[in-house]
This record gives C-alpha cells, structure tokens and sequence, in this order.
C-alpha cells in the first residue's frame, strides 16, 4: 500500500491529519528543521505526537533536515536517542555527515533523505544507500521515465513530493533568505542557529518573492524580474505514480492552519482510495478531483500570501532592533 505522509507543525494538526488518513506524520524538532520555532516541536510535543500517531496506527518521522557544523553532531546524536526512545519510526535527513553520524550510532533507525538533499542521479542515490538510506525524496524536476529507470536500477524507497512549492533553485542550498537579515544565535543545547537561513535552523524570509530589478552596472535591464516559486501539484500523476509502485507521497506544509492541512490530506487520502478500487485498465476521470484541488489551492495560496507578506515585514526590522 502506497503511504500518504503529512506534515505537523503541532499537536492538534497531527492529530488532525491522522484522523483525515495520513498513514505517516513528520514533525520538526525545534532547531533541527527547515522552518520557524513556531511551527517546530520541543522535545515533550515530539514525544507526544509519536504517542498520537502510533495510537492511530500511523507512523511518526522527525525532520532533521539542515545542514550542520561539526560541534552539533553529539547534540545531534543525542537528541536522536531520545526519539529512538521515545518509538520514533524515522528521520528525515539532508545533511551527509550527520546522515551518516545517526546510521553509524541507530543502523536500525529509518532514514530518508529530503528533497533538500537534491538527489538528482542514480549515482547519488547509490550514495546516499551507502550512507544509510532507505528512502529518497525525488527531485521535483525528474520525469515519470527517469523514476521508472531508478526504481527498476536501485534497492531504495521512492518518495514524492505530490503538494508542495517549487523553487527557482535547489531546495537546501539557497542563501538568499539572508539577504536582508542574518541573525545568529545558540539555544540552550549548544544548536546554532542562524535566523534567516533554513539551511541552519532559522527560517526563510522568501525574499525571492520580493520586486527585483536587474542592472548592468548603471543602466537598468529589466524594471520587474520575477524568482519562481510557485505552488507544486501532481494531482494528474498520481494514478501513475500508484502504478509505478512509488512508496511514499508526501504533502508539505507544516505552517499552514490546521483545518486546511486536515483537508489537503483528506482530499488526496480520498483520491488514492478511489482509485485503488478502479477497475484495473480502466479510465479514472479526473475531472472531478480537479474541481475539489481549485478550491483547497484558492484557500492555500491564500494563506501562503499572508505568510509571504509577513515574513517579508519581518525581514525588513534590524536585527539590533528586533532582539
């Protein structure tokens, strides 16, 4: 059975999206993961949301998705231990070193590795098997062939991004964010923390989304130039994905508000359900699912604007000024 993973960025959303047909949950632990404290878990939510999950018969990941120095790795090590603990049932990782540092100390810990490890070759998913991984997140820009060709090649998980946003670089290696405000700081375990960049534990400011101009020296090329960062959907792959024996499908959006989250993972748990029971061979309209995605994307992009806006504002306040 393919698994349908969602996101939670607290409690009552992993609650919500267990009950709305999620098969597995990730979760970020406060520091370790590519987005805002507010939308991260401390160690007691951690422990918590494995209990939920698990209670409803789900699975639970913690995202340690950034990139770390040297120093961090025992905190790491550490942290980790007390998930294992705690009944985690995996990790979500970008990170080489640390990747490797948590296979070494937990070889039965499940790893995936995150879109922002960019695996974009089957040399690198050989790699990153080498490593510890079971599991890898495709890049958004791979074509169905290329998906067939690894599964068919390589002894690893495939895992897709179906409900996300895409990037006008790769995710995990933009220092763009930073561009108008960096703040480093160290939390009470020794993480360093640089706000401002999500590759360090801090957030991303989507200052790509602000009005850019291009100049060439003093004369002016372009008065408005616009940096892709667009909403992400594979609703009509999916029935090929199914068919191709992809594992996983996974939904971002940690930091949206949970009723939506609960009717994201709700409309596409209710899609791959209706299609499991088609009759093999025969044609799945789509039309249908089409109409419910309009509605749920209008109210998505919605939200994801009024966030943009703030985090813009928010980039803007001198650091001096906002501690």
């Amino acid at each position: 059975m393919i698994e349908l993973l969602a996101p939670a960025g607290n409690l009552k959303m992993a609650v919500e999206v267990r009950r709305a047909g999620a098969n597995a949950i990730y979760v970020g632990p406060r520091g370790w993961s590519r987005r805002r404290d507010t939308f991260e878990m401390d160690d007691g939510a951690v422990r918590e949301a494995i209990r939920l999950a698990h209670d409803g018969g789900a699975k639970l990941r913690v995202a340690c998705n950034t990139h770390m120095q040297s120093k961090e790795i025992p905190a790491l090590l550490s942290r980790m231990e007390r998930f294992v603990m705690d009944g985690v049932d995996g990790a979500i990782m970008a990170d080489i070193g640390a990747t490797a540092a948590v296979h070494r100390r937990f070889p039965e810990l499940s790893i995936h590795a995150s879109v922002g490890a960019n695996i974009l070759n089957d040399a690198d998913v050989a790699f990153y098997r080498e490593i510890g991984v079971c599991q890898v997140v495709a890049d958004t820009k791979l074509t169905l062939r290329e998906l067939l060709s690894r599964k068919a090649r390589l002894d690893v998980g495939i895992e897709i991004l179906i409900h996300a946003n895409t990037c006008y670089t790769y995710l995990g290696k933009c220092w763009m964010s930073p561009y108008a405000r960096l703040e480093r700081t160290i939390d009470e375990v020794g993480k360093d923390l640089f706000k401002g960049s999500p590759n360090r534990g801090g957030l991303d400011y989507r200052v790509c989304l602000e009005t850019w101009q291009l100049y060439s020296g003093d004369v002016k090329w372009e008065d408005r130039v616009a940096l892709k960062n667009e909403a992400f959907f594979l609703l009509e792959d999916i029935p090929s994905l199914i068919d191709l024996g992809v594992r996983c499908l996974k939904i971002q959006g940690r930091e949206y508000a949970t009723p939506l989250v609960g009717n994201i993972v709700r409309f596409y748990r209710e899609l791959i359900d209706a299609y499991a029971v088609n009759a093999p061979g025969e044609p799945f309209d789509m039309s249908p699912w089409k109409a419910r995605l309009t509605a749920i994307q209008a109210e998505r992009d919605s939200q994801r604007s009024m966030g943009t806006l703030a985090l813009l504002a928010e980039a803007k306040v001198p650091v001096a000024a906002a501690r």
